[in-house]
């Protein structure tokens, strides 16, 4: 992440201010026990190592409430198109011939009474 990372104890002492950005971009993601270290005590070590176990469980929640939040959108977007009218092709509806043919004949009796 940075190009020097932090010492151990830089990267504890970040975490015990809880400046958890600064610790994250000064490498504590990266932090690694190394058995024999001997620069923090097994304590301060495990203050490191849960934090950052605390951070990965928050980012992976984060992505789990992220892709739920898309999966929530998706179907409400397919519940509302299903619900949506179907689009009118004509604004008149078309009469099936039958129906064209009786009011064509009575059209056109209705204009033959009209003129006489």
């Amino acid at each position: 992440m940075s190009a020097v990372p932090a010492t151990p104890q830089q990267l504890l002492q970040f975490v015990l201010d809880d400046n958890l950005d600064a610790a994250v971009q000064a490498g504590l993601m990266d932090y690694i026990l190394q058995p024999g270290e001997g620069t923090l005590t097994p304590a301060q070590s495990r203050t490191l190592l849960d934090a950052q176990q605390r951070l990965q469980f928050a980012w992976a929640a984060r992505e789990r409430h992220r892709a739920r939040d898309a999966r929530l959108a998706k179907r409400a977007a397919e519940r509302d198109a299903r619900r949506a009218p179907p689009p009118a092709l004509d604004s008149k509806p078309a009469l099936p011939s039958a129906a064209a043919a009786i009011l064509a004949r009575a059209k056109a009796r209705a204009a033959g009474k009209a003129q006489a």
